[in-house]
């Protein structure tokens, strides 16, 4: 417990100053716990992490020092950005996640369009009909296995050994 000739906070440690019983910094800046508060003292300033907090009710005070925190080391990281860059860099992540997902997905159509055209005539053929009903198949474009190719964690696009398209 701080003041009871325990280790100070972190926030008193660093600030070199003594760590009273009602410290405002103690329950959320350990002792053994200094970047924690040495990043957020860089960004915010010891005083105004004091003004926040003590401006909170006591049930605030955890996620308040919780976003400070992540904030403060975001901004340590990319002093330009912080958070915002990171967000920014995940949200493109989606962006081609997504596109990739939509190449994907239009793949399986073009097989399963395939192979149900197959099915199809091999049906029609058995009847005897050599008439073909199914509606004409276009091929994938000729770039959709250049797309394919960073999907997936390394796998490799569908490789077929003997063409699609007649």
């Amino acid at each position: 417990m701080p003041g009871s000739g325990m280790s100070p906070c972190a926030a008193c440690k660093l600030l070199r100053r003594r760590c009273a019983r009602d410290c405002v910094f103690a329950p959320y800046f350990p002792p053994d716990e200094p970047q924690k508060f040495a990043n957020v003292h860089k960004v915010f300033g010891a005083s105004n992490v004091n003004k926040m907090l003590q401006d909170l009710p006591i049930h605030s005070r955890g996620d308040a020092v919780s976003s400070m925190v992540y904030e403060a080391d975001a901004r340590v990281r990319d002093p330009v950005y912080g958070c915002v860059g990171a967000i920014s860099s995940l949200q493109q992540q989606v962006a081609q996640l997504q596109t990739q997902l939509a190449v994907a997905n239009a793949e399986i159509v073009c097989i399963r369009m395939h192979q149900a055209a197959l099915v199809s005539n091999a049906h029609h053929m058995k009847d005897g009909m050599v008439t073909n009903n199914s509606p004409p198949l276009t091929p994938p474009s000729p770039e959709l296995n250049h797309h394919m190719k960073p999907m997936i964690g390394g796998l490799e696009p569908l490789e077929l050994t003997e063409p699609l398209w007649s």
